[in-house]
C-alpha cells in the first residue's frame, strides 16, 4: 500500500511558475513508476509527466514540453513537478500517481493517486 500526499499548489499570474511535490508512504517508493495527472473542470484525467524508477527516463505530454521538469528523490521519498510559464490552460487540480513496476506509461493505469492539489493561473 503507498499513500501520496500533493502539495505545493496555489494561485499563480500567467508566465509564473511553481513546484509540485508528492509525498510518498511506504518503504518501496524507489520501486515504482510515479506520474502527475491534471484535471480541468469539465474535463478528462490527462497525462501530464511520468517518471521510471531511478529518475533516469522521463516522459511528458506534448503541450507541457519544454515547460514542466518531472524528478524524484527516493531518499526522501517525493517526486516534483516543476512547473514554468504557466498558462491559463494549465488551470486544474494536479494528482500524484504511483504504478508498481518500471515501465513509463501515460495512461490512467496507475495503481495508487494521491487526492490531488489546485493550481489556478491567473491573467
Amino acid at each position: 500500500q503507498v499513500q501520496l500526499v500533493e502539495s505545493g499548489g496555489g494561485l499563480v499570474q500567467v508566465g509564473g511558475s511553481l513546484r509540485l511535490s508528492c509525498a510518498a508512504s511506504g518503504r518501496t517508493f524507489s520501486s515504482y513508476t510515479m506520474g502527475w495527472f491534471r484535471q480541468a473542470p469539465g474535463k478528462e484525467r490527462e497525462f501530464v509527466a511520468a517518471i521510471n524508477w531511478s529518475g533516469g527516463s522521463t516522459t511528458y505530454a506534448d503541450f507541457v514540453k519544454g515547460r514542466f521538469t518531472i524528478s524524484r528523490d527516493n531518499a526522501r521519498n517525493t517526486v516534483y513537478l516543476q512547473m514554468n510559464s504557466l498558462n491559463a490552460e494549465d488551470t486544474a487540480v494536479y494528482y500524484c500517481a504511483a504504478r508498481a513496476g518500471r515501465t513509463l506509461v501515460t495512461t490512467t493505469w496507475y495503481d495508487y493517486w494521491g487526492q490531488g492539489t489546485q493550481v489556478t493561473v491567473s491573467s
